[in-house]
């Protein structure tokens, strides 16, 4: 499984009510061995918003 797809199945499954804490991404973008700018890309794609900012990556 590619990274895109690895990203995609795991916000799937973190989010809640469409959203996503950035160091829930952050993590995730750790965990799959990507950037945060592509993880931040996926989820603008999946229409995910990334809540609670900390460090202004997304």
């Amino acid at each position: 499984m590619n990274k895109k797809k690895i990203v995609e199945e795991r916000l799937k499954d973190s989010v809640t009510d469409g959203k996503i804490t950035c160091s829930g991404l952050r993590k995730i973008a750790e965990e799959a061995d990507t950037t945060y700018k592509m993880a931040g890309i996926i989820a603008d794609r999946l229409k995910i918003k990334i809540v609670k900012c900390e460090l202004g990556c997304f």
